[in-house]
């Protein structure tokens, strides 16, 4: 009986292999934290160090001459601007959208689900040629806009119009999650003590939904400012009136003269410096959406 009960039992692990083991465990870890590393240096960190190295390699006076290009200016404002209402019309299209997916069971809601998430898989450059299809000055409804007077294709209108398709899934995506944590029945509360649809959406849900709301919005305006796939199609690029930021920086990086206008800076020092003054935009916006998601989980 005893020899049988040795038999069944494991033999002892010897220390030197259970050390043995730790330590390759241990290597393990390191090596794909390593790994993680090196590919994220290389993929990101090293190509935005080579840019802002570029750009800024004579100081912060390298901005200022890049300004000094013909039409920067107004393309650096124009594509703010662009972006700017496209956060704010989105951040509210964006979580009403949200709120009728998680709040309301009706046919098709899995096919309206599925269409928010369109704009991600669709190549940029084909979301504006979609637009020109539509809007276009040979199209139907571009054909009747313009007699009414509004151009869309080549204007301004049509780069917003770019911007809200490419961005919307970005608010949707990051406010569904948070509705689906609130309770529905402190809605039902608020409608038993006789409160309406709105206020009890603004006293109860928008609270909880702020947060998100905000950081949804911000990274629609990150993506919004380097977007430029969809834009080089529908924007016409006109300096001083539809170039924006990106396209901007594309035609400075195919310029052949040696030497940039009156800065005296060549064209891809130029480009480097409005592509790092983007990108320093993005970042900080990116920054500022951990920063809020990280306070509201911090504060459940």
């Amino acid at each position: 009986m005893a020899q049988t009960l040795d038999r069944a039992l494991p033999a002892p692990i010897r220390p030197e292999r259970r050390s043995g083991r730790i330590g390759a465990a241990r290597l393990g870890r390191w090596g794909l934290r390593g790994t993680a590393l090196v590919y994220l240096g290389a993929m990101i960190v090293l190509p935005l160090s080579a840019v802002v190295v570029k750009g800024f390699g004579g100081g912060f006076p390298a901005l200022g001459d890049a300004f000094k290009a013909p039409g920067a200016g107004a393309a650096i404002r124009l594509t703010l601007v662009t972006a700017a209402i496209t956060a704010v019309v989105n951040a509210v299209l964006g979580t009403l959208i949200a709120y009728v997916l998680v709040r309301f069971r009706f046919p098709g809601r899995g096919a309206l689900n599925s269409i928010v998430d369109l704009p991600f898989a669709i190549p940029t450059l084909v979301t504006g040629v979609m637009l020109v299809a539509l809007y276009g000055p040979n199209s139907p409804v571009g054909r009747f806009l313009v007699r009414h007077g509004l151009q869309v294709i080549f204007a301004v209108p049509g780069i917003v119009l770019a911007l809200l398709f490419v961005t919307l899934p970005l608010v949707v995506r990051t406010v569904e999650p948070v509705l689906l944590e609130l309770d529905p029945a402190e809605e039902e509360a608020a409608h038993t003590l006789g409160a309406g649809g709105w206020t009890t959406f603004r006293r109860v849900v928008l609270p909880g939904l702020r947060p998100a709301i905000v950081g949804g919005a911000m990274l629609a305006f990150a993506r919004a400012v380097g977007e430029f796939g969809s834009i080089v199609v529908v924007a016409g690029n006109i300096p001083g009136r539809t170039l924006t930021a990106p396209y901007f920086i594309f035609q400075l990086t195919t310029q052949t003269q040696v030497y940039g206008g009156a800065s005296g800076r060549p064209p891809v020092e130029q480009a480097a410096a409005v592509a790092t003054l983007l990108f320093a935009i993005s970042f900080v916006l990116v920054l500022m959406t951990e920063a809020l998601i990280v306070r509201r989980k911090s504060a459940e």
